[in-house]
């Protein structure tokens, strides 16, 4: 179908993919036009993906559509704005690919203001790792702590966390918050600590 970018993983059932066939068509065909700000054919696909392909494949179908399309950043935050919570999971997965600069950024900031465990996991990957600044960052490490979304899912974690003494007081007060409530620290904010260097 496409290079370098993931395919289904298993066979589709032969309606899916004749579906699936289909949706790519009309996105290839949308690539290279303008934005004009109304919905093409192809959007309507992008929103029926889990609902034809199955949920299992819908992120994987979705960023197909998205790289097929070409999909720039007007039309990546209109699908995440009208999208549902996996439809706007799909747009932030694609981010990396498909946005060199920041201005994605905000779909990312949406995204953690969420307690949707799912859309914080795909805003912290390589595109965030990028482009957040410090500041954002450090609040998205925590975000995650707090909704106990795994650090794994954090890109770039080790290099950025490294040396950053701000990060590592956060998670102190953190830890220290959750043990004057009685709740439990995540295992996951000891490893954060240490990859600060700053652990005492």
């Amino acid at each position: 179908m496409t290079h370098g970018h993931p395919e289904p993983a298993g066979a589709l059932a032969p309606d899916a993919a004749a579906w699936l066939d289909a949706a790519l068509t009309e996105a290839s065909a949308a690539a290279g036009r303008a934005d004009t700000g109304a919905a093409a054919p192809w959007e309507l696909r992008f929103a029926a993906a889990g609902r034809h392909c199955g949920q299992d494949q819908a992120d994987t179908v979705r960023i197909l559509l998205l790289h097929r399309a070409a999909a720039g950043t007007a039309t990546l935050t209109r699908l995440y704005h009208r999208g549902t919570a996996a439809e706007r999971r799909a747009v932030l997965l694609a981010l990396p690919e498909r946005v060199t600069g920041p201005g994605a950024l905000p779909l990312v900031e949406d995204a953690l203001r969420t307690n949707d465990t799912r859309l914080v996991a795909a805003a912290v990957g390589p595109y965030a790792a990028t482009h957040l600044d410090t500041h954002a960052w450090r609040h998205a490490v925590l975000k995650c702590l707090f909704t106990g979304v795994a650090l794994d899912t954090v890109a770039e974690l080790a290099v950025r966390a490294h040396g950053d003494a701000e990060l590592a007081r956060m998670l102190r007060d953190f830890a220290a918050e959750r043990s004057a409530a009685g709740r439990p620290v995540p295992a996951d904010l000891h490893r954060a600590l240490q990859l600060t260097g700053e652990e005492s």
